[in-house]
């Protein structure tokens, strides 16, 4: 007990530094009852009322040290292990279920404003959110992406009916909105789609391959995101008191659905997608044939005179052609009358 005392005191004071200041720790914390906020009471008592059954602690920081890691984590006793991803951060979503409490990771994805795909565009941002969840609190954590958590705590505490749920309402509003940003994602990413597709089947667009192997890359960067994240959402519904009400299963359900049909049009755009990098590598295909017919008509054209001058400038005595008095005129005129025909006949077969 003591060494949990000496670590809140050194955190506290860590928290009582200025905002500015590199040495304060991004936490935050707030105790609800009923889905109110209560204030003047420090967070070991309410950590210990909470315990008790009366509301629940909602603790909430961004890319937590280690110290401040391991003060949290004792005092809500978190799985050591769970604390470490929550510092180090993990790439792919997913749920561990400990005896009275679990650990998620939800992956997030922001769209990145851009003029026009280009080859070096950042067309979307990956981050996640860690969440650790029991009867009696919620702790989240943050790693990159965009700051979300303040609008869902502003939303939560507009309606303290829904607050007053317990703390699985808080990751429910966190799966929601997370999915909500995927669909946003997925309608500023199709915007995209038609732009790449007008492009590419322009006049001018049979070499535009790398806007559409830009587009397909972050699409697979944003399917690593959306993808993994259907098992443990799964999941949540199966799970049963005391770590989640029987009501919270419809909730989850819900998510689970949401997210079904969020896959469903991620891989209907990536099918799109697909068929239009193929379409473009098809026709830069076709245009490096069409670059090399020219080249192949223009070399067979010079060949003409390249081989006649060969032949007459071999300086040779005994060249019936050198004694005619119009022998000059009459290879130059068969020079120039052959060129122009293969002129023609390329021109036909559609070489020039």
């Amino acid at each position: 007990m003591t060494d949990r005392v000496t670590d809140w005191e050194t955190m506290r004071r860590r928290l009582a530094a200025p905002v500015e200041s590199p040495a304060r720790p991004h936490v935050s914390w707030q105790w609800y009852v009923d889905g109110v906020e209560q204030r003047d009471v420090d967070l070991p008592d309410a950590i210990a009322r909470a315990r008790a059954g009366v509301g629940f602690i909602w603790c909430g920081m961004r890319d937590p040290d280690d110290a401040t890691m391991a003060t949290f984590a004792q005092l809500f006793g978190l799985h050591e292990l769970a604390a470490q991803d929550a510092v180090e951060g993990h790439t792919r979503s997913k749920l561990e279920v400990f005896d009275d409490s679990l650990f998620m990771v939800v992956s997030t994805v922001d769209y990145v404003e851009h003029q026009s795909v280009t080859a070096a565009s950042e067309i979307v941002s990956t981050g996640q959110i860690m969440v650790f969840l029991g009867p009696w609190f919620v702790m989240t954590s943050r790693r990159g992406g965009r700051a979300m958590m303040n609008e869902i705590r502003r939303q939560l505490e507009a309606d303290p009916a829904e607050l007053a749920a317990g703390s699985w309402r808080v990751l429910y509003r966190i799966l929601d909105h997370v999915i909500d940003e995927f669909n946003a994602t997925i309608a500023e990413i199709e915007r995209d789609v038609e732009e790449v597709e007008t492009v590419v089947f322009s006049r001018e667009g049979a070499r535009e391959v790398d806007r559409a192997y830009q587009l397909k890359r972050e699409l697979i960067e944003f399917k690593r995101c959306v993808m993994p994240l259907s098992q443990p959402v799964q999941a949540l519904e199966r799970l049963r008191p005391p770590l989640l009400p029987e009501e919270a299963t419809a909730y989850f359900r819900e998510v689970a659905d949401h997210l079904v049909a969020t896959k469903e049009s991620i891989q209907a755009m990536d099918e799109v997608l697909r068929t239009i990098l193929q379409a473009a590598l098809a026709r830069a295909s076709v245009a490096d044939g069409q670059d090399m017919r020219k080249i192949s008509a223009i070399v067979a054209i010079l060949a003409i005179p390249t081989t006649l001058g060969a032949v007459y400038g071999m300086n040779f005595d005994n060249m019936p052609e050198l004694s005619a008095e119009n022998g000059y005129y009459i290879v130059l005129g068969v020079m120039i009358s052959t060129m122009l025909l293969l002129v023609l006949v390329f021109r036909k077969v559609r070489w020039l």
